[in-house]
């Protein structure tokens, strides 16, 4: 009987995998780590070859260690937009450049002053940033010809998966989407970006909708790891996507908030409506879309500070904190370390503790920081109310959520109930659940509401919320106050904002 489904996750520092059944059983989970590549400054390298490295050691131990006569399918999720030139035999013949990768700084200033970016923003939904991919080519044209000229293929990295297991060509929808050469309504590429990026159109392969099975498993890569031939696979999706999907984000409404190194923020809607302050994904339900929001820090922020208190003893600081007031006894954080991305987009801005006095403890700035990314989140809500969007479910992810202290805070600063899942596995069951359900095993997402039942509901706390408001009104007026002081930091002069 097959009832169950592998999912695989090429993430920035593992392959992880799972083996998840529609009855909502864990049977398989393992993770291979490998690492960034930074040659120069900013630059954002991985070896797409030691990422099939490790997923061919996976299927390994998935073969060995499980009844594979169950799989039913197998779907791959991963980093996006990374770029990947595959030559005519399929072999990359450069290591992949990560979505978040900086070196194309020239090249993203021409477009800008080449394009109308308010016209390209309603016809693609995205705006000229590092992330997209076409800068990044033209960077590429510029300082390795040799390269493109051998390239016969872009992919991205759950592409490229996709490819070694199939030996099937593909993107999906939201690396196409991503990439900025896609029109967002159409679904269809944008040509005239196309030709404007000097990229040839036979270098960028079919798009298919992330459910969409484009193949399946080889007689090859049977003999390669004993994983057998004929397993169905799916197009792939992208990690966030997945990410939302497998915490019940589906509907909508439905928001999920990562605590993770970085801060995510995804909200489902049935209605595209675009928003330069916002990123904009497609759902794998048919007709739903994904609001996304990217926050430069967050966890990276905790893990900084307690690295000045020299200590990883995240629990105790945890008791200290618990025992403090909301807002920390007036202390107010701007999280902007790394600069920050949406709702603000700029990349001038810094972290400031404001409010600071001699009775403050570590325990106020373990706290204050905690609360500082609470409000990072609320801002984004503020803005999906200002498109028109309502909120009604909210879903809690990521390493920072097993805090029982950061998920009370947020939960608190936004104002809404939310669910948690204990010991999510990450994208990768997203993918299995995908597979389940473009193979007919689960139906209505029946896996996805079993994993479902595990979670805890916690509710906020709605004189800590009105208390917060307060505090949020102090942190919103902080940075516009000081917006104009960031750039006027030595370190920051010529910088774009």
């Amino acid at each position: 009987m097959r009832d169950c489904a592998v999912g695989i996750d090429i993430g920035t520092t593992a392959v992880k995998s799972i083996v998840y059944s529609a009855r909502g059983e864990i049977l398989f989970e393992k993770a291979v780590p490998h690492d960034l590549i930074s040659k120069e400054p900013g630059y954002a390298e991985e070896d797409p070859t030691t990422w099939w490295q490790s997923v061919s050691l996976l299927l390994s131990s998935i073969q060995r260690d499980t009844d594979t006569a169950r799989i039913a399918g197998l779907c791959f999720s991963g980093m996006v937009p990374t770029v990947i030139l595959l030559d005519d035999a399929g072999t990359p013949i450069r290591p992949s450049i990560q979505q978040n990768d900086a070196r194309a700084v020239a090249e993203i200033a021409e477009w800008k002053a080449a394009v109308d970016e308010d016209d390209y923003f309603r016809r693609t939904g995205n705006t000229v940033n590092q992330q997209v991919v076409f800068p990044t080519f033209d960077w590429l044209r510029r300082n390795e010809p040799e390269n493109v000229e051998r390239a016969a293929t872009v992919l991205g990295s759950y592409n490229y998966a996709t490819f070694k297991a199939t030996g099937v060509r593909t993107l999906d929808t939201n690396w196409a989407l991503e990439s900025g050469y896609w029109l967002v309504r159409e679904q269809q590429w944008d040509h005239d970006t196309i030709e404007r990026s000097g990229i040839r159109s036979d270098r960028l392969p079919p798009v298919y909708d992330s459910a969409e099975i484009v193949g399946s498993t080889t007689e090859e890569l049977q003999r390669e790891t004993g994983f057998p031939a004929g397993i169905p696979v799916l197009a792939g999706i992208a990690d966030h996507v997945a990410s939302a999907l497998s915490t019940g984000v589906r509907s909508e409404g439905d928001l999920l908030l990562k605590l993770g190194g970085a801060g995510d923020i995804l909200f489902a809607t049935d209605d595209l409506r675009l928003d330069r302050r916002l990123f904009i994904d497609y759902h794998p339900v048919p007709g739903t879309y994904l609001i996304n929001g990217c926050m430069a820090a967050g966890g990276s922020v905790v893990k900084w500070l307690m690295q000045l208190f020299e200590t990883d003893d995240f629990d105790r600081l945890t008791d200290e904190a618990e025992l403090l007031p909301p807002g920390s006894d007036d202390l107010v954080v701007l999280p902007y370390f790394l600069g920050e991305k949406t709702p603000i987009f700029d990349t001038n801005a810094r972290g400031v503790f404001f409010g600071l006095n001699l009775g403050h403890t570590r325990a106020h700035l373990f706290r204050s920081v905690l609360e500082s990314v609470a409000f990072a989140y609320y801002h984004h809500l503020e803005v999906l109310q200002e498109i028109g969007f309502d909120v009604r479910r909210v879903f809690l992810s990521n390493g920072g959520a097993r805090s029982r202290l950061w998920k009370q805070i947020v939960l608190d600063v936004v104002g809404h109930d939310g669910v948690y899942v204990p010991d999510h596995p990450g994208s990768c069951i997203g993918a299995a659940m995908l597979a389940l359900e473009s193979t007919g095993v689960s139906r209505d997402w029946e896996s996805l509401r079993r994993f479902l039942d595990r979670g805890v509901a916690i509710p906020f706390t709605d004189g800590n919320h009105r208390r917060y408001r307060e505090y949020y009104k102090v942190y919103r007026e902080l940075y516009e106050n000081l917006k104009p002081l960031f750039p006027r930091l030595p370190g920051t002069a010529g910088r774009e904002g």
